[in-house]
């Protein structure tokens, strides 16, 4: 494959520089490859001490974690191998702000602190809205969204919120019966 300017390679600097040594700047992809073929490895370890009797349809409990290891051992070879031989090739621009937002940062995390905190005080239906609310805010606020304030903003995300997850405590509590912390002992809410 070939970019329209030969001279800038993807995976060069951002301005299409050379490292002082004459080669690529592809270091991080080459983390990421080694990473990941890794953790493949480290999979495939753990998936020799499970048994492979033969279970239901044939395949044993050692089926899954041996096809996701060789896959990732698969992968993280081809990341590798495209990091090595001049970097990720087509790779689109980074978008987004240069740097991270840290405000929407904190937004998201309390949604998911305080969802662990208050699951079993409030019930899975209303923590798991919180945790929805506190994240969309965040999210809004770091693209930049006018209105986050708005009562009419944070009514529509709340009910959005619960609309999705009171189906799925409902999918879980009365079809399912897995036990998850609600409201009321009900189990509808």
């Amino acid at each position: 494959m070939t970019t329209p300017d030969s001279s800038v390679l993807p995976g060069n600097g951002p301005d299409g520089s050379v490292s002082p040594t004459g080669s690529t700047v592809t270091w991080p992809q080459t983390l990421v490859g080694a990473g990941v073929l890794l953790t493949g490895l480290a999979l495939a370890f753990g998936a020799i001490g499970i048994s492979s009797e033969a279970g239901y349809g044939g395949v044993g409990p050692n089926f899954l974690p041996w096809m996701v290891s060789v896959v990732l051992v698969l992968c993280g070879g081809w990341i590798l191998w495209e990091a090595r031989t001049g970097g990720f090739r087509e790779l689109d621009a980074p978008s987004g702000a240069a740097h991270a937002y840290w405000p929407g940062f904190v937004w998201v995390s309390a949604g998911l602190l305080l969802n662990a905190a208050l699951i079993t005080t409030l019930g899975f239906i209303l923590s798991c809205t919180l945790c929805y609310v506190l994240a969309v805010q965040g999210l809004r606020r770091a693209s930049g969204q006018a209105g986050v304030n708005a009562p009419r903003t944070w009514a529509n995300d709340f009910i959005a919120g619960a609309l999705i997850s009171a189906p799925v405590f409902w999918m879980f509590t009365q079809f399912l019966a897995i036990s998850l912390p609600g409201l009321t002992n009900t189990g509808w809410f």
